[in-house]
């Protein structure tokens, strides 16, 4: 497929100073798109756009650096702020941050198991918070970089931070499956998408080797493309559309998952 030029695109990639994150930005900023460069900490975000502009030639002007610890809700609302400010068109936004659910439970100073928040609800706010700028016009969308391992979860909807009865693979299967359903809430244009198993910090949780993060950046990039036509909700294993997980499709865990999501945030969708 020819590659089209995204230089009239912005697109906000939120863990983007390492792995899938960081080849999913130089390869949208190689072909023109200007990249709001998220990470962690203000210090992670410019090193990585240093990098970006050092190793790989990538224009600096078409790099911002954003800075919000999604361990804290508080930080996203202030990332959401900032973006509405200075960037009140954004023609696509990257759910891509993530992290492996630690071996002991651990809760957020919002209260919620830290996977599932990092994970699914810090991206749920954020998109929310970003609707007045998210594009309506045709190739506007949302892409959520899920996995595989959402087939295995399931979300426990009277204890979503498993204080009862918790697993590492657990807790971050249901983070996944929660990315995947919310791709289908009728609220916004979005797909998620399975990149592949990739050499990134999460790997130890799939297999004992994978392709590169820039083979996996370039699945999440293609739909990222406005000449893409995508399937509204659907998912991506790779380049190929195919089914989701059950759970993932039906209605009703679309509403649930929204309605518990809203009250886990404090937000009013």
């Amino acid at each position: 497929m020819p590659v089209s030029d995204l230089s009239s695109r912005t697109a906000l990639v939120t863990g983007a100073t390492t792995g899938i994150g960081y080849q999913t930005v130089r390869l949208l900023a190689e072909r023109g798109a200007t990249v709001l460069v998220h990470g962690r900490t203000a210090e992670e975000a410019a090193a990585a756009t240093d990098r970006l502009v050092s190793l790989h030639g990538i224009d600096a002007r078409l790099l911002c650096p954003l800075a919000a610890d999604f361990a804290v809700l508080e930080e996203v609302e202030h990332l959401a702020a900032r973006v509405l400010a200075e960037h009140p068109h954004l023609d696509v936004l990257v759910n891509n941050a993530g992290m492996a659910a630690p071996e002991r439970h651990t809760v957020t100073a919002d209260g919620n198991e830290i996977a599932f928040q990092v994970n699914f609800l810090a991206h749920y706010l954020l998109t929310h918070l970003l609707e007045p700028a998210l594009t309506s016009d045709p190739g506007g969308r949302v892409v959520n970089v899920s996995s595989s391992l959402h087939r295995t979860g399931s979300i426990q909807w009277s204890d979503p931070n498993r204080v009862r009865r918790y697993s590492r693979l657990a807790a971050y299967a249901q983070s996944q499956l929660a990315l995947t359903v919310f791709a289908a809430d009728p609220r916004v244009t979005a797909v998620s998408v399975h990149p592949g198993v990739c050499t990134t910090s999460l790997l130890p949780l799939y297999a004992h080797e994978g392709v590169s993060p820039a083979e996996g950046a370039a699945h999440v990039v293609r739909l990222c493309d406005p000449a893409v036509e995508i399937v509204n909700g659907a998912y991506y294993d790779r380049e190929h559309r195919v089914e989701p997980a059950q759970a993932a499709t039906e209605t009703r865990n679309v509403k649930r998952l929204s309605k518990l999501a809203d009250l886990l945030v404090g937000h009013s969708a």
